[in-house]
């Protein structure tokens, strides 16, 4: 049985067919083919792409000033119009909009809110203003490339119906100590959630079903980054954890072990189940959307694995409730 949450999390409005999507860069800068490429791809989908021309601004390794990438994010939020906020790429630079959001324009306005990456940040924050966000496939990053989005996922997650995954003993996700538990999903790129500790904006992890990620890091980084989590308290109370793909996430040349003999090491004996290999965020192919902020029951058995949601993460209705 799925445990509820005390405080449910604001539900936004679904998406459907003929919506207007706003795409956002609010970290690294973006490169125009990949954004034509991701608009095409959500196009054929039956939504209507739209952005700031100021999105192909350049600030260093920035998208733009820190004043110009808040402002794109708030004008979206406050466009009646978008139904649906999709971060472009990730990269690095969410951190430095945070001190400027605006809390009071944005509960105004909840509407789905995808990225992974460096917009763990934004999804953390938004999160802890009491809203369901969307760990999924970006517009440059995902929807760019032909297999880039799991599209099952995708639409259940913003379309109003439950979302439910099963990966079964052919799939790349494994279990890692088997078991059962309900709480709330949350979490993103493991680096972004190493690095929020300590400041204002780190996760709140307490009766929560963990998913960490990452890319392109060494096993012993991955390692390091959670023994800091452990030390610092946030997989005390976790009730369960879910490893993403992991990709490239490998010492260069030889290596005698399995990164998930290294994690193992690290959870193994929390008392809590633990899957390994859920494809979303950085993945080689079809993004999986998680939907952060609603309950979920993870399940992991020695020959499956599965993420259950009893409920929708956005709602048919043209208002945002609570769960």
């Amino acid at each position: 049985m799925i445990t509820e949450q005390h405080n449910p999390a604001v539900k936004p409005p679904a998406l459907h067919a003929g919506d207007t999507i706003g795409i956002v860069a609010p970290s690294s800068a973006v490169e125009r083919e990949a954004i034509d490429a991701g608009c095409r791809r959500l196009r054929e989908l039956g939504y209507k792409p739209f952005y700031l021309p100021s999105i192909f601004d350049q600030d260093l390794y920035f998208a733009g000033t820190v004043q110009r990438r808040v402002h794109e994010l708030h004008e979206m939020f406050a466009r009646p119009e978008v139904r649906a906020v999709l971060c472009a790429r990730g990269g690095y630079g969410c951190n430095y909009l945070l001190p400027h959001l605006d809390a009071e324009l944005i509960r105004a306005n909840p509407k789905i809110f995808v990225g992974y990456s460096d917009a763990t940040w934004l999804l953390a924050w938004l999160a802890d203003l009491g809203q369901v966000v969307f760990h999924g496939p970006m517009a440059a990053r995902g929807f760019a490339q032909e297999d880039g989005v799991h599209l099952d996922s995708w639409r259940a997650a913003v379309c109003g119906e439950p979302c439910s995954l099963e990966f079964g003993p052919d799939s790349s996700v494994k279990p890692l100590v088997m078991g059962t538990a309900g709480g709330v999903l949350c979490g993103g790129c493991l680096s972004i959630v190493a690095a929020s500790l300590g400041t204002p904006y780190e996760l709140e992890t307490e009766g929560r079903i963990l998913f960490l990620e990452d890319v392109s890091t060494k096993p012993y980084q991955i390692d390091r980054m959670l023994m800091q989590l452990k030390f610092a308290g946030k997989l005390d109370g976790v009730r369960g954890i879910v490893f993403g793909e992991m990709l490239d996430c490998v010492q260069p040349g030889s290596q005698e072990y399995s990164l998930q003999e290294i994690v193992s090491r690290i959870v193994r004996n929390l008392g809590v189940p633990v899957a390994y290999g859920v494809p979303s965020g950085h993945v080689a192919c079809d993004n999986v959307t998680l939907p952060f902020g609603v309950n979920v029951e993870l399940s992991v058995a020695s020959s499956s694995v599965q993420l259950h949601m009893d409920a929708a993460a956005t709602h048919s209705s043209g208002q945002a409730q609570g769960r």
